[in-house]
């Protein structure tokens, strides 16, 4: 039987040579993507800033209602096709400021990818998948480990993630492009009789499939969770469930986890994901430079 650890868990990523969260404070963020620096909107940024003066090359400027609107002020010299960046192993993929605020990647994902990897190290024939898989950094991480089956409802994320795959050199990685509801695709896959050594999902608060569906995050998720249990067995390694932007706790949706792998050995943990601050200027050392900002809660189960 899986045991669920109650005491929350950080995983904390920091920054690397394409990313870097520099600042944040009073309800915003500063962070440099690459050889630009932009700042959003963050909410969980309840402190003051350590710097009041923030040179950036963009703002987002939220609108007045809480759905998340809003638009960007950018200076003429940002791309508006985007720039490439690279993450370890090879993985490379364009940023670009979208209309909802990010830029075409989580960066606070980095640890995750990491933690998978640990996860099937040893393996070269596992086979995973990719949920709301968006632009794909995480399918194309999860690619050297084996097939990974890709799955967003976004047509236009679906050929992004593809365009990162041929930036990578990894187009001919053995991943499955799926342009597909994540919900059906999972519980044809649970019919199929189909089996994954490893599962990542990163489900929205709301949307709507390729087909007009309807999915809302609260009502959805416990069914989805039960077919990805059916799709995993005593040798699959992990599934990983991230939450953003909904007023949940991460014991919650570890209680949900619980519920359904208790069946299966293995652990359940939870807890938040966050980015740490650099340090200012030289001091390394330096204990505001060791500052996390939340940005989404997990739940994982592994073995």
């Amino acid at each position: 039987m899986a045991d669920l650890v109650e005491q929350p868990v950080v995983m904390a990523g920091s920054a690397w040579e394409d990313y870097g969260l520099i600042d944040s404070g009073h309800g915003r963020k500063l962070e440099r993507y690459g050889r630009f620096r932009f700042i959003r909107p963050e909410g969980q940024a309840l402190w003051a800033p350590r710097s009041d003066d923030w040179q950036a090359d963009g703002e987002f400027v939220p609108a007045s209602d809480e759905d998340g609107g809003g638009r960007w002020q950018l200076g003429a010299h940002v791309p508006e096709d985007g720039w490439p960046l690279a993450w370890q192993d090879g993985v490379r993929f364009t940023a670009q400021c979208t209309p909802f605020r990010h830029l075409g990647f989580f960066p606070d994902m980095a640890p995750v990818w990491d933690w998978m990897g640990e996860r099937l190290t040893g393996r070269d024939d596992a086979e995973t998948m990719n949920l709301f898989g968006y632009t794909g950094v995480g399918s194309l991480a999860l690619s050297r480990f084996g097939k990974v089956t890709h799955v967003d409802a976004s047509k236009k994320s679906v050929a992004q993630a593809r365009e990162n795959a041929a930036l990578s050199g990894m187009e001919d990685r053995p991943i499955r492009w799926l342009v597909d509801d994540a919900a059906k695709f999972a519980a044809r896959e649970v019919r199929r009789g189909n089996r994954y050594d490893g599962i990542i999902l990163d489900p929205p608060k709301f949307g709507r499939g390729p087909k007009g569906e309807t999915w809302r995050l609260e009502d959805a998720l416990p069914g989805l969770i039960a077919d990805c249990r059916k799709l995993l067995d005593g040798d699959s390694r992990f599934l990983f469930l991230t939450v953003y932007a909904v007023r949940m706790s991460s014991l919650a949706i570890g209680a949900m986890l619980a519920e359904h792998f208790a069946d299966l050995p293995g652990r359940i943990e939870h807890g938040d994901l966050a980015m740490r601050e650099e340090p200012i200027g030289q001091a390394q050392d330096d204990r505001k430079g060791a500052r996390l900002l939340p940005t989404a809660i997990f739940a994982r189960w592994s073995r």
